[in-house]
């Protein structure tokens, strides 16, 4: 059973140690898809990584500057280009001269390349300008300890994840949070991509997972495997739907998520179009390209 761990206190502003070599300071910007705000981390002691960052906030730039102090930033790093990760880049990199090291520029998922709406638009960064691009594999060194680079595309197309084999830690970002599921949203994420990527994190349960949102994942080797199994519940529920004939995402989201606030349908349908391309990758469903919102969707 999927259990989440929403006991989390921010702390805004401070600069809050998990273990020797790796902090965070919280950004004052909650919502319902931030929860608390944006976890900034800290990487190292003598000199830092600064990875995520954050959203364009002034008070966060001087909380982020406090905490580092008079080290030497090696790198910002960035996992994804949502506005709430990676718009801070470039004024810390004012600030500190660091170069900023991170995923590849926000594009569209290829499976959604030619939809024709774009409800994700105001989420994106399209100011994201990195000196090196890091791909799953890559590994640097900050203050003396090797960081791999985690691809872990899903919540976007571009999300890559930390791993620091020495701490046995891995800096999930939005990937995997313990406060909530992630949000899947077309036309930047896949769950086609997202399901593969969870695979690759669950092969590093035994190490301890912290997100971009919220506080740490507590068993991953349970929560993850869990997290699957909730995930295919709901490809379940939307292949049911679509075995009975129901072609239509909002006749879908209406039954499916009969129990939730209407205002939340709309993030709903999202949901619902990734868990569709998921199936149509799997060749269960079959529509009429371009995948979208207001496609047709049929049993292959």
């Amino acid at each position: 059973m999927l259990e989440f761990n929403r006991t989390f206190v921010p702390r805004y502003g401070e600069h809050v140690e998990i273990l020797p070599g790796l902090s965070r300071v919280t950004c004052n910007n909650p919502g319902p898809l931030t929860f608390f705000g944006t976890n900034t981390f800290l990487i190292g002691q003598k000199e830092v990584a600064v990875l995520d960052p954050g959203p364009l906030d002034e008070a966060h730039l001087s909380s982020l500057m406090e905490a580092i102090g008079s080290r030497p930033v090696k790198a910002i790093l960035v996992s994804h280009t949502h506005i709430d990760h990676s718009p801070l880049a470039q004024a810390l990199q004012d600030r500190t001269g660091a170069p900023i090291w991170g995923s590849t520029e926000h594009r569209r998922a290829e499976a959604f390349k030619d939809m024709p709406e774009n409800p994700m638009q105001a989420s994106a960064d399209a100011s994201y300008n990195p000196a090196r691009i890091l791909k799953g594999g890559d590994r640097f060194t900050i203050d003396g300890m090797e960081i791999e680079t985690l691809d872990t595309p899903g919540h976007t197309v571009n999300h890559i994840a930390f791993r620091i084999p020495e701490m046995k830690v891995v800096l999930t970002a939005d990937h995997v949070m313990a406060w909530s599921t992630t949000v899947v949203a077309p036309p930047d994420g896949s769950m086609s991509d997202y399901m593969a990527s969870l695979e690759l994190l669950t092969g590093f349960g035994d190490h301890r997972m912290f997100p971009a949102h919220g506080g740490e994942i507590l068993n991953p080797s349970q929560y993850l495997p869990a997290l699957k199994a909730h995930r295919l519940q709901r490809e379940a529920a939307v292949m049911e739907q679509v075995a009975a004939g129901v072609e239509s995402i909002p006749e879908m989201v209406a039954v499916i998520y009969k129990d939730v606030d209407p205002k939340l349908h709309g993030a709903a349908a999202l949901n619902v179009l990734a868990h569709l391309e998921d199936l149509v990758v799997q060749k269960r469903v079959s529509c009429e390209l371009p995948i979208s919102l207001s496609g047709k969707f049929i049993p292959a």
